[in-house]
């Protein structure tokens, strides 16, 4: 029952300037200490764009190889968004990226009307629960947090629950914070697990302005880390332990139908 130590990367994106956004990211990954997974806002090395002219070919993509440099120079996997292009489609596509260079992808699945998502990216079909150092993630994506639907944690026939950790990348507008914490808090708290959203700060080329806020609860809805609306790097540990005797005294995901 392997602890967890997860760093959250709360920064201001250079708006659709890949170079600036990886030297910048760079240098904040100087920093770190040991950490076991880096967590970057949705879209990191562009903000939320809809120029998918910047979109890179998924089978040739020169972003995912540096994600995967820097997962093996610093020993921890990543996971964070970046937009793509494939069989003539662009996705909003997560990435986790490990030390073994192994791939898991979670195309976001509701896409973002208000803003164009939808007349510009492919929206994705399935979950994506992937398995890392003895704990299971849950991958989803900014807008995602408003379905509950898509990730209604359960019991597996080997009586486990299906994941332990909610990851939210996002580039969530501060208009809008007070639903990015209540809706963080409540998709804990209903799943009973980690829940853990990563947003940025600063300002996009659309003017929309960014309150950060990047947040951890654990699995009973208490928050662990609230980050403010500067740039910082956080790392937060986690406890399987807790977590396991928190679903023992409260066995609520069994009576899920």
């Amino acid at each position: 029952m392997q602890n967890l130590r997860i760093s959250i990367i709360q920064l201001d994106q250079a708006w659709e300037n890949i170079p600036a956004n990886l030297k910048h990211i760079e240098n904040l990954l100087e920093a770190l200490p040991d950490t076991d997974l880096i967590l970057l806002p949705e879209m990191f090395h562009t903000g939320f764009s809809m120029k998918s002219s910047l979109a890179e070919e998924w089978k040739e993509n020169t972003t995912l190889r540096t994600l995967l440099e820097w997962a093996n120079k610093y020993q921890a996997a990543i996971y964070t968004s970046l937009m793509v292009q494939e069989n003539f489609q662009f996705f909003n596509r997560g990435v986790f990226v490990e030390p073994s260079k192994k791939i898991s992808i979670y195309d976001k699945q509701r896409s973002f009307g208000l803003g164009g998502e939808d007349k510009v990216y492919t929206a994705g079909t399935s979950e994506t629960i992937v398995s890392y150092q003895g704990w299971k993630f849950n991958l989803q994506i900014c807008y995602d947090l408003r379905f509950p639907e898509l990730i209604r944690n359960r019991i597996e026939t080997n009586g486990q629950a299906a994941y332990d950790v909610l990851l939210y990348v996002a580039n969530w507008p501060k208009k809008r914070v007070l639903h990015w914490s209540t809706l963080l808090q409540a998709r804990a708290i209903e799943n009973q697990c980690y829940t853990i959203g990563v947003n940025r700060v600063g300002t996009d080329g659309n003017q929309l302005e960014y309150p950060g806020k990047s947040v951890v609860f654990d699995g009973i809805g208490t928050k662990q880390v609230e980050m403010d609306g500067l740039e910082a790097v956080q790392t937060v540990t986690l406890s399987m332990h807790e977590l396991q005797v928190l679903r023992q005294q409260l066995p609520f995901l069994k009576d899920k139908k």
